[in-house]
């Protein structure tokens, strides 16, 4: 699969990258990736880290599993999760670089900005 191509523009073969990117587009799932960043954790650090309930963090990180971008390794009874490949450390890099060169000019898009999210919250 190739995101990026230098034939005509078409969808044909573009599900894989809107998945990935869907899968990264919810806050909480990115914040777990971003966590995840920093090493590895069980559910219980993510929800104190991230202040957010420990079914949605468990819903979240079984997501991310069910994509390929988050693995878990069993210590005792215990799960440590951590991220399952590199390129994605590379990838939220680039993002970073892709916002500071932007101004992060997105927050402003009427249709996945800040006032999108506040828009979508209030419905």
């Amino acid at each position: 699969m190739s995101i990026i191509s230098h034939e005509c523009a078409s969808t044909d073969g573009i599900e894989p990258g809107v998945a990935l990117f869907r899968s990264l587009g919810d806050p909480a799932r990115l914040a777990i990736v971003r966590r995840l960043a920093a090493g590895e954790a069980r559910v219980a650090d993510l929800t104190a880290d991230l202040g957010l309930a420990q079914s949605t963090i468990s819903s979240h990180v079984a997501c991310l599993k069910d994509c390929g971008l988050v693995d878990g390794r069993m210590d005792g009874r215990r799960v440590y999760y951590s991220l399952a490949r590199p390129e994605l450390m590379e990838m939220l890099a680039a993002a970073e670089v892709l916002l500071a060169a932007t101004g992060n000019a997105v927050v402003l898009c009427p249709n996945y900005g800040a006032d999108a999210a506040v828009a979508e919250a209030a419905r």
